[in-house]
């Protein structure tokens, strides 16, 4: 660690995996319920563990992305961070009101925080993936602000790389959509119109920039590479995210009331969104193959390749499967969509968060090679583990999905099964799923115990 200030990225991303265990837990209770309707109920209701997991997983990718911003941007500025304290101050308030907030929706009927929060002064809740109150709304950003502040004065003092330019370009990009979460107007059309500015920009926008830098940063430290070569792809990969990302909002206008151009602008540029994540994939393993060195944290190399392949995978192919209007006209909010969210998110997004820690937090408790080999076993276990049945949930869900379609919207002869009957055709997948996601937890609960593996830390090889 060649900065003191690195050192206040290790609280942000110990606690992003506290939140990672919690959400997993969370999406088993789900699973269960979803082939054993009363698992747990009254106690946790489905509405709410559906709320706790999905918002455990923005908030701890949140978390992540700081914690990375924090570690990444005093090394590539060559500079400490502006104010150290700042930093952890910001970290206690957002990991009160994220925990606060958890504790509400457990405690308290949805309607009582609603009241007990001030939604009426000024409406937000209720609505999908944007649940929170509108305190901790107001709470975020504001820890926004000061995390914006503190990371883009160290910048302005120190170098400027387009690693720490384009992280920056992406988090400010994140801070901004987010504020479309306050906009909540009546009609119901226009409130998904803008819906979609901080739900799909975030993930297939600007988050896709966060993701970009990461890689690239943890790439040349892992491979050697020279820097120039490294920017040279990552500006060609932003452009391609940014240009498809934005005009590809439009495969989520297509049913709800927005004019019919978006219907062929959504399929063109939902069609381009997968070559960012090609790009991305060969990016990965053109870097490792003219490697330089043959750097001893191998465990954080295979979880960066493995976030390219699986990044493609889940928010590029499984996206591109669905999202043509002609096709979503037919799989629009079904299990399909389930398939694709699961193995997106964890492709894109959780990968490249356990990337820069698997990178960076040895390093933080003073082994700069990595963690010993014995650890690096374990956690690279964990990869296979989590990364398989992730593979493996996706394609249940895409079969569930596939099968949904087929019985109650595309009937082969007599009416459309209704929902409810087509679900209990499902529950193979469902209960399939369930064991998929019982097997990921194993592969999370290793990876875990890997930092608490000992032995002595791997020396630095040079490459052959």
């Amino acid at each position: 660690m060649k900065y003191e200030s690195q050192a206040v990225a290790k609280p942000y991303f110990i606690f992003a995996l506290v939140l990672f265990v919690g959400q997993i837990l969370f999406g088993l209770i789900l699973g269960t319920q979803y082939v054993i309707g009363d698992f747990l109920f009254p106690e946790i209701p489905f509405n709410v563990a559906r709320m706790v997991h999905t918002n455990l997983l923005i908030v701890w990718l949140l978390f992540g992305f700081m914690g990375a911003a924090y570690y990444m941007i005093p090394e590539e500025a060559e500079t400490e961070l502006h104010s150290p304290k700042l930093a952890m101050a910001l970290f206690w308030i957002f990991a009160a009101a994220g925990t606060l907030t958890i504790i509400g929706y457990l405690s308290v009927p949805y309607a009582t925080l609603a009241e007990i929060t001030g939604n009426d002064l000024l409406p937000t809740m209720g609505r999908e993936f944007l649940e929170m109150p509108t305190i901790t709304k107001i709470g975020v950003v504001v820890v926004a602000l000061g995390f914006l502040f503190n990371i883009g004065m160290t910048i302005l003092k120190g170098r400027k790389t387009v690693v720490n330019l384009v992280l920056i370009t992406g988090l400010l990009g994140l801070a901004l959509m987010f504020l479309f979460s306050f906009y909540n107007p009546d009609n119901l059309a226009l409130d998904k119109y803008f819906w979609w500015y901080v739900v799909h920009l975030w993930v297939e926008g600007v988050w896709e920039l966060i993701m970009a830098s990461i890689l690239a940063y943890v790439l040349i430290k892992v491979t050697g590479v020279d820097r120039e070569v490294i920017e040279k792809w990552l500006y060609v990969i932003i452009a391609m995210a940014l240009i498809s990302g934005i005009l590809g909002t439009g495969h989520h206008f297509f049913w709800i009331g927005a004019p019919e151009y978006w219907l062929w602008l959504g399929s063109i540029f939902s069609a381009i969104e997968p070559i960012p994540f090609f790009m991305m994939t060969l990016f990965a393993f053109n870097m490792v193959n003219r490697r330089r060195r043959e750097h001893p944290n191998r465990a954080a190399t295979l979880w960066a390749l493995g976030c390219a392949v699986m990044a493609f995978l889940g928010a590029g192919v499984w996206g591109f499967l669905h999202t043509l209007a002609p096709i979503n006209y037919y799989t629009h909010g079904t299990q399909l969509t389930a398939a694709h969210g699961h193995m997106a998110f964890y492709g894109a997004y959780v990968m490249i968060v356990i990337t820069i820690i698997s990178y960076a937090m040895p390093i933080m408790r003073g082994r700069p090679n990595g963690n010993s080999n014995k650890a690096q076993v374990v956690e690279m276990w964990s990869f296979w583990l989590m990364t398989v049945s992730m593979v493996f949930i996706t394609l249940f869900l895409t079969g569930a999905g596939v099968l949904q379609v087929w019985l109650q919207r595309l009937p082969e002869s007599g009416e459309a099964l209704s929902f409810m009957a087509t679900q209990d055709k499902l529950a193979i997948f469902y209960w399939l799923r369930l064991a998929g996601g019982v097997v990921f937890m194993i592969g999370l609960a290793a990876y875990i115990a890997s930092f608490f593996v000992g032995g002595e830390e791997p020396q630095l090889e040079k490459a052959q």
